[in-house]
C-alpha cells in the first residue's frame, strides 16, 4: 500500500517545497514595500475615523497604537507575509493543478492556464470588492457604534489580523465559480444537482460567512450575499459547462422515488399495532 502511496508522496512534497520557495521569495519582495502596503491596508480605517469626526487618525496623535515594544516590527513581517500570499497565490494555484493533473484526461490537463488565471482574478476581485465596497461599510459601522462614549484607540496588531482575515475570507469564498467550472469540466456536478443543493448552500453560505468574517453581523452579510449571487453564476456556468442529461433526470428521479418508499416503510413499521 505505501508503494503506491509513495509517488503521490513524492509529488506532493514537489509541489508543497515550489509553493513553500515562491511564498518565501515574495515575502523578501514584498517586506521591501511593507510600509507602502501598510499605509495601503489602513486606508480604511483612516477613512473611517475621519468619517466619525476623530480629529487626526496618525499613530502620531494616539488613533492607532500599538502595544508591544516590538509592534512594529512584528506588523511588518505580517504585512510582508500577506502580501506574500497574495502575490504567490498564482503559482500556488499551478502547483494544485499540476499535483491533481496526472489523474486527468488529456484535454483536461490542458487547463491550467485557465484554472491559474480564473481563481488569480477571482481571488483579487474577491479581495478589491472586500476592500472598496465591505470595510469601509463595516469599518465606518464599528467605529461609530458607541464613538459617542469611546475615544477609538486602535491596536495596529490587531488591526493587521483583522484586515487580513478579511481580505483572505472574501478572496477564497470568491473561488466558488472556478470550482464550480472546474468539478463541472470533470463530470463530477450539474446544473440539476446545484438548483436541487441550493436550499443547504444559503445554511453552509451563512456558516461560512460567520467563519471568514469578523463577529458583526453587517459584514457576515456583505460577504454571504454576493456568495449566495456568486453561487446562481456557478449554476449558469455549470448549466453551460455539463448540463443534467435526461439519463441524469431519470435516475434522479429514480432516487427520489426509492427514497420516498424507504420514508413511507420506515413510517409504516413505526406505526402501533391494533
Amino acid at each position: 500500500m505505501f508503494s503506491e502511496l509513495h509517488p503521490h508522496l513524492v509529488e506532493l512534497r514537489k509541489r508543497l517545497a515550489i509553493s513553500a520557495a515562491s511564498l518565501i521569495v515574495m515575502f523578501f519582495v514584498m517586506f521591501f514595500f511593507h510600509e507602502a502596503l501598510l499605509s495601503w491596508m489602513v486606508e480604511p480605517l483612516n477613512d473611517a475615523l475621519i468619517s466619525v469626526g476623530k480629529v487626526s487618525v496618525h499613530a502620531a496623535n494616539g488613533m492607532i497604537t500599538t502595544s508591544q515594544v516590538g509592534g512594529a516590527f512584528f506588523v511588518a513581517l505580517k504585512v510582508a507575509f500577506f502580501a506574500a500570499i497574495m502575490g504567490a497565490f498564482p503559482i500556488i494555484l499551478s502547483q494544485i493543478w499540476f499535483f491533481i493533473a496526472p489523474g486527468l484526461y488529456a484535454n483536461e490537463k490542458k487547463m491550467v492556464i485557465p484554472f491559474v488565471l480564473g481563481g488569480t482574478i477571482m481571488f483579487a476581485s474577491g479581495v478589491l470588492f472586500a476592500y472598496y465596497v465591505v470595510t469601509p461599510f463595516g469599518f465606518d459601522f464599528l467605529i461609530t457604534f458607541g464613538s459617542f462614549k469611546f475615544t477609538p484607540l486602535i491596536n495596529i496588531e490587531d488591526y493587521v489580523g483583522f484586515f487580513t482575515k478579511i481580505m483572505f475570507g472574501f478572496g477564497l469564498a470568491f473561488q466558488l465559480p472556478v470550482f464550480a467550472y472546474f468539478l463541472a469540466l470533470l463530470g463530477l456536478v450539474n446544473d440539476k444537482q446545484m438548483m436541487a443543493f441550493f436550499k443547504y448552500a444559503i445554511v453552509i453560505i451563512f456558516i461560512v460567512a460567520a467563519l471568514l468574517t469578523p463577529p458583526d453581523v453587517l459584514t457576515q452579510l456583505l460577504m454571504a450575499g454576493p456568495l449566495i449571487i456568486l453561487y446562481g453564476v456557478s449554476i449558469l456556468i455549470v448549466k453551460a459547462v455539463n448540463p443534467a442529461t435526461k439519463e441524469d433526470e431519470d435516475e434522479e428521479l429514480e432516487e427520489n422515488e426509492e427514497q420516498k418508499e424507504l420514508e413511507e416503510e420506515t413510517e409504516t413499521t413505526k406505526e402501533p399495532k391494533q
